[in-house]
């Protein structure tokens, strides 16, 4: 039996920063929106970018692994393509329900997304849209099989003993993006799995690769989303 925890304010995205910045849509991994992202989401506002942090497991998360498991093996690809778009919508749109305040003078309209390990392949699958400025994702890439022309600059943050990091499909991923013209930046962080940047499972978390993965993330978002 799956061991799921509901969330607070299931289905709906949580925003955070100021309405007006650069944004960025952060997509969560296999176990679901946990709390370690609302102070992922904080630290990346407190750079000057505008977050949002949809759910696409409609309203639960997990702890445990079987139960990420089936979460992950459960998504329906379409409905979590559009709640991403929702999502990036959102955040070109900034929050705002009317006009922006007076204060805002000229809201930046670029997006970027930024997805960890499931969240990170939604991540690229959405980019192939166009409708993004920059992606980045941890742990994650697209086979043959998916490939598309990615229109923006693309950041991966890799693990070495996981499913993308120094195998022969993430070479081929990386070289694909080479080949269309795409730029492309991958690092690989020795020793991490897959979920190495998840606060919330202190167990699988590498806090040195996941400060440096964290900081050269934040470097490339902010160079990307400049206006």
């Amino acid at each position: 039996m799956a061991e799921l925890i509901d969330i607070p304010s299931p289905g709906w995205p949580l925003t955070f920063g100021e309405p007006g910045n650069p944004s960025v849509v952060l997509v969560h991994d296999s176990f679901g929106r946990l709390p370690y992202l609302e102070s992922y989401a904080t630290a990346l506002a407190s750079r000057d970018l505008f977050v949002v942090v949809p759910d696409l497991f409609n309203g639960v998360a997990t702890i445990d692994e079987a139960s990420a498991d089936e979460l992950r093996d459960g998504i329906d690809l379409g409905f979590a393509l559009a709640t991403l778009d929702d999502a990036i919508e959102l955040g070109r749109g900034h929050g705002f329900d009317a006009a922006p305040s007076g204060g805002v003078l000229q809201p930046s309209t670029k997006v970027a997304l930024l997805g960890f390990e499931l969240g990170g392949w939604l991540a690229l699958r959405a980019a192939q849209a166009g409708s993004v400025d920059a992606v980045v994702a941890y742990a994650a890439g697209l086979g043959e099989s998916e490939a598309g022309v990615i229109p923006c600059p693309v950041l991966l943050n890799y693990s070495d003993l996981g499913d993308w990091g120094t195998t022969f499909e993430s070479d081929l991923f990386v070289s694909r993006l080479k080949e269309m013209g795409t730029p492309v930046a991958r690092h690989t962080y020795s020793g991490t799995h897959d979920i190495f940047a998840n606060a919330t499972l202190v167990e699988r978390l590498d806090k040195n690769a996941a400060a440096l993965a964290f900081a050269r993330s934040t470097y490339f978002l902010q160079e990307q989303l400049a206006t």
